[in-house]
């Protein structure tokens, strides 16, 4: 693992606490093997934490944990769209609680302290019901019309067996298929169904 801050104290701080740890390797951001996970260490997430968060995402196959006094809704939202493997609260950070953490989002796995939890589900809630459902979406990013096409696409209907069901001219469903498989990037009609498969659409 890497730490990243923007003062030395943070950076010492960490790594007085996890050396004596034999489960960690600390190592530089810059260093021939990339780290699994990257440490992040901040007072609070403001433009500056969310850049750096988006860094690492765009220029490394890292994972991020980040290590943070506070954090509101809307700032856990933004960290969690820059790729975050986890969140700590910098009181909650003793070494043996870092390195469980660690070690889970090294694995793939994700963290957060209830009740950020608590407080991002209502946020994902409230995103869903006052922006995207007013406007025809879900989180998937297809419309209710594009699901249902999707779902008769992987179900093994034709064109004209799909416009007859959802009562839409044979057109508007070769559109919707179209508009689908470009934006979801989908190759063709068994991508399709793979996608709706795990999407848990069929």
């Amino acid at each position: 693992m890497a730490i990243e801050a923007r003062d030395p104290i943070s950076v010492a701080g960490v790594v007085s606490q996890l050396r004596p740890r034999s489960e960690i390797i600390i190592t530089e951001r810059n260093a021939e093997t990339a780290p699994q996970v990257v440490v992040v260490v901040v007072d609070t997430v403001d433009e500056e934490a969310l850049k750096t968060l988006r860094r690492i995402q765009r220029t490394t196959s890292c994972r991020t944990l980040l290590v943070t006094s506070g954090i509101d809704e809307q700032k856990l939202l933004s960290a969690v769209e820059c790729g975050i493997g986890g969140v700590i609260r910098r009181a909650d950070a003793t070494p043996e609680h870092l390195v469980k953490v660690i070690a889970r989002v090294a694995q793939g796995d994700g963290h957060l302290p209830p009740d950020l939890l608590g407080r991002l589900l209502d946020e994902v809630g409230r995103l869903q019901n006052q922006v995207l459902i007013p406007r025809g979406l879900h989180f998937t990013g297809l419309t209710e019309r594009e699901t249902d096409v999707l779902r008769l696409v992987a179900e093994g209907y034709d064109t004209v067996e799909i416009s007859a069901k959802l009562g839409y001219s044979e057109r508007t469903i070769k559109n919707d298929v179209q508009t689908v498989m470009t934006r979801l990037q989908l190759r063709n009609r068994a991508h399709a169904v793979a996608y709706a498969v795990r999407q848990g659409l069929i």
